[in-house]
Order: C-alpha cells, then sequence, then structure tokens
C-alpha cells in the first residue's frame, strides 16, 4: 500500500503529550525506542507517575495490588529516557498559531511550546442527571486512583452499595464487594446487564454468575433520586419502579464521555471524541490523538469509532511514534477486550454489529467456559471467550483473517479450534489453497 506523505519530527523538535495514562506513557517510550532524540513533556493532571488503569477496579480495590504495582514503568525510567513528566499540572489551552500548550500546574500558569502536540486526554466518568448527588462522600465513580482510595475504606463487610450501572467496570465493582463481604444490588437501566457490548446469551451467563455469589440484579430500573442525609451522606435510592433502596455507598458506572474540550477549544474537528485520520493526525497537522480521547477510522467495519481499552491505547501510541520518526503505517488494529468477574475472565476480539450467524462453543447454561462467535458473510468478525485463555489465541488469528470455516466443526468443543485455524490458512490464497 502507497502511504501519503506524512512529516515527521526533527532531530531537535519537541514533542509534547498532554495527558499521563497509558497511552501518554507509551507514546513517550515508543518514540525512545525507535530513536527519536528530540525534547519530550509528558504533562499529566494526576500527582503521580502513569499507571495502568484495568486493575483499579479488581485488584487494587480488592486490595491485592499497591499502587506502586501499578507503575507502567518505574518513575525513574522517565528520567533515564530524558522524558519530562510534569505531574498535577492541567492543560487549558491550545494555541495554535504560536504551538504553545498553556498550563496550570504548581507552580502557577505557564505556556509550553511545541513542535508536535500529542493528545491522549482519555476520558472521564458520566455522572447522574442529579449532579448534586455526587457532592456526597459515599457516591463514587470509578476512573482514577484517588477515586478508589475514597472509595475503599467504604468497603467493609455488611455494608450496601448500589451499583448503578451492568456494563463492565459496574459488574466487576460488584464481584470484588462480594468478594469483600458487602450486599450488593446492581441497576441497570436496559433490559439487561452488558447489553451495549454483548449478546443476550453472554448477558444471561453474567446474571447467573452474579446471583450464584449473592448478588440483586435489577433491570429496566434507573435512578430517579439519590436521597441525602443532613451529614452529606447519600443513604438511600429511589428506582423508576417506586422502590427505594437504603444504602450506604453508591458506585456510579454508567459510561465515559471523552475529553475532547481541549481540542474542540482549539479548533479542532470532534465527534464525541477527537477525530483523527488512520495515522491518528488531528485537523492540524502538527496535532496527534491516541487512546480514549479518540475517535478513528474503523479499518474493520468502516465508519469512525471511539474505542476504549488499552490495547487500543498501545496499539495508536505506536502508530503516532511510527509517523513522527518518519516509519508512517496505519492503525488497523483489531479491537480487544477484557473483564475479569470472580473466578471467570472474558475476552473479547473484534467488533461485528452486522453479523448475521452466531456459532456458540460449548455451554453457557452450566458451567464456567464457553466460546461465541459473531460471523458475517460466513466468515468469522469477532468472538466472546470465556474462561479459555488458549482458544481466545486462536480466535483473535481467526478474527484477523476472516477465517471461513466449517461451523458444525467451530460449534464442537471436542474440535481443536486450533486445526480450523490451520484449515483456514493453508485454504488462505498464496498458501498454495484452492485459490491458489
Amino acid at each position: 500500500m502507497e502511504l501519503p506523505d506524512i512529516e515527521s519530527a526533527g532531530a531537535d523538535d519537541r514533542v509534547v503529550i498532554v495527558g499521563g495514562g497509558q497511552a501518554g506513557a507509551e507514546c513517550a517510550a515508543t518514540l525512545r525506542m525507535l530513536g527519536f532524540a528530540g525534547p519530550i513533556t509528558i504533562l499529566s493532571e494526576e500527582p503521580t507517575h502513569p499507571y495502568s488503569r484495568p486493575p483499579l477496579s479488581k485488584g487494587y480495590l480488592l486490595g491485592d495490588v499497591t499502587s506502586t504495582d501499578l507503575y507502567i514503568r518505574p518513575p525513574a525510567t522517565y528520567e533515564d529516557q530524558r522524558v519530562e513528566v510534569r505531574l498535577a499540572t492541567r492543560a487549558t489551552a491550545i494555541d495554535r498559531d504560536t504551538q504553545t500548550v498553556r498550563t496550570d500546574g504548581p507552580d502557577g500558569v505557564d505556556d509550553v511550546s511545541y513542535d508536535w502536540l500529542v493528545l491522549a486526554t482519555g476520558g472521564r466518568a458520566r455522572l447522574l442527571p442529579d449532579s448534586g448527588a455526587h457532592a456526597a462522600s459515599n457516591v463514587h465513580t470509578l476512573r482514577r486512583l484517588a477515586d478508589i482510595d475514597e472509595m475503599r475504606a467504604q468497603f467493609t463487610p455488611g455494608a450496601r452499595l448500589a451499583v448503578l450501572g451492568g456494563g463492565y467496570v459496574g459488574l466487576e465493582v460488584a464481584a470484588v464487594a462480594r468478594k469483600s463481604g458487602l450486599d450488593v444490588t446492581v441497576v441497570e437501566a436496559g433490559p439487561r446487564v452488558l447489553a451495549r457490548v454483548t449478546l443476550p446469551l453472554v448477558s444471561d451467563f453474567y446474571e447467573r454468575i452474579h446471583k450464584e455469589h449473592g448478588v440483586d440484579i435489577r433491570t429496566c430500573r434507573f435512578v430517579e433520586s439519590v436521597e441525602v442525609g443532613a451529614d452529606g451522606r447519600a443513604v438511600a435510592v429511589k428506582l423508576s419502579d417506586g422502590v427505594t433502596l437504603p444504602i450506604d455507598l453508591i458506585v456510579v458506572g454508567i459510561g465515559m464521555k471523552a475529553n475532547d474540550e481541549l481540542a474542540h477549544d482549539a479548533g479542532l474537528a470532534v465527534d464525541e471524541g477527537v477525530v483523527v485520520d488512520e495515522f491518528c493526525r488531528t485537523t492540524d497537522p502538527r496535532i496527534l490523538a491516541v487512546g480514549d480521547c479518540t475517535r478513528h477510522p474503523c479499518a474493520q467495519n468502516g465508519g469512525l469509532r471511539r474505542v476504549e481499552s488499552v490495547p487500543n491505547a498501545l496499539e495508536q501510541a505506536k502508530v503516532v511514534a511510527a509517523a513522527l520518526t518518519g516509519n508512517a503505517r496505519p492503525y488497523d488494529a483489531i479491537p480487544w477486550f477484557w473483564s475479569d468477574q470472580y473466578d471467570v475472565k472474558l475476552q473479547v476480539v473484534g467488533l461485528c454489529p452486522s453479523h448475521d450467524e452466531i456459532v456458540v462453543r460449548g455451554s453457557a447454561d452450566e458451567g464456567r467456559s464457553f466460546s461465541l462467535f459473531y460471523l458475517k458473510d460466513g466468515a468469522i468478525r469477532a468472538a466472546d471467550v470465556v474462561n479459555n485463555p488458549r482458544d481466545f489465541m486462536v480466535a483473535k488469528k481467526l478474527v484477523a483473517m476472516q477465517a471461513e470455516v466449517d461451523t458444525s466443526r467451530l460449534a464442537d468443543p471436542a474440535t481443536p479450534l486450533r486445526e480450523l485455524l490451520v484449515d483456514a490458512t493453508a485454504e488462505a490464497p498464496g498458501n498454495g489453497s484452492r485459490d491458489g
């Protein structure tokens, strides 16, 4: 494929990265790995060096993981690689004409100049319509280390927890809470948990697993109001069916909003995320964007999409670093995700909203392991794999090659999935197949 002419960074150019999360840290590290020698500055709103977020709702909340365990790289690594990290520093405006970023940090307001700017601003938790409820000291969202630190002190055996939202985060918190001995109720406005990310079969499986662990799941209900006592603590949640739940704490897990205001105010194209091309370039050739904040072309299904996942952040960071070092390549990675709840690991690869066939491998009605394959026009386009990491590694390859397989064998757990991969590879064009 012939790539467009993409300007790369000069040897002395300064790269400024706004955002100290996974995408920002990976971008800086990959730039150094690819030989970029110019100055790199990371502007991070948080007071700690970049850390991994997925364990927040699992191991860190449970107390099995410490804050230092979360570091993506030891803090000393940034100094060794000559990457300046400005902590507790918020980027407040971008001046594209002068190529500067206005910041507000411990030493006051400052203008940071850049030759290349990378927006890795991530996202923030969506709030309840009754925003006043979030002023209560026992109403929590889950996005940052500080959020979990506040929450953990209230995770005591016997406490009554209402989890608002039945997505990945809400269910992960519910699982940790049950392990910690809390009384848990999950409230989901939709007809089932995980409704936005999977099919009813998988939703039913997870509802069964959570109910087996004592979680009360209430679907088709939303929060009408949160009652706050005189001491500033929430004491009850009133639901749309008229039921009032007495509570000791609330976790709000109703999704995430992209932090695209900085880009919007700078005149860049945004659409519930910073719009970028397949090389992660914004509408300003000197500004790129990566990670949860981006809306980018979908190589698999067409159109634009926004993906909230660590693999997406890592891959986009590599694409940006490659572009800036003269090794431009388009972002075409197939998205994948995972979720850990109790002893159950869900791994998902691919997105196929317009599938026309479903193949189930194993049983979701009993036990704790099965797989679900999404097909379109006879080709495997996506898969949900529960508690089978070996099959998931094969499923990723089948999805990547959009393999066409014998669906009766695909549905048979006695047929090793790798056999189907071998057959599909042999039949692929250029491999001595019937099409060769």
